[in-house]
């Protein structure tokens, strides 16, 4: 599982930690994989493009996982 420390930020919102973690080529992608529910936040399925992460959530897509730090 990765690692991705949100440094100093309050949050991250998925699409754009999709983007980060080079999961998705671009914005289009990231919303279109949330849109269909493809992307889970702490195992359950989230349909919310603009869904605040924080410390401590794992976020997981096409078999890869990612737990969010401060």
């Amino acid at each position: 599982m990765e690692t991705f420390s949100l440094g100093g930020r309050p949050y991250i919102t998925l699409t754009n930690l999709l983007k980060i973690c080079g999961w998705s080529d671009s914005g289009g992608s990231a919303k279109h994989a949330v849109e269909e529910g493809l992307v889970t936040v702490d195992g359950q399925v989230e349909l919310r493009k603009k869904c605040k992460l924080t410390a401590g959530q794992v976020v997981a897509f096409a078999d890869q996982e990612v737990q969010i730090s401060e």
